[in-house]
């Protein structure tokens, strides 16, 4: 989570300087992030997060 904030920061940084392609791919990759950190947070079915099974 602390380096999507980090992305963010940076890729607003870098939008305001002119750049168009450099901040595209750091929110891109900052949606992968997300979406990484929700597959392994949210519970599927029975109510289990992939995490809690991994650290028992």
């Amino acid at each position: 989570m602390l380096a999507a904030i980090a992305l963010t920061g940076g890729a607003i940084a870098l939008w305001r300087r002119g750049e168009r392609r450099r901040p595209a791919l750091m929110a891109l990759l900052v949606a992968v992030l997300l979406v990484n950190v929700g597959i392994w947070t949210l519970p599927d079915a029975s109510g289990d997060a992939p995490v809690q099974k991994s650290f028992g």
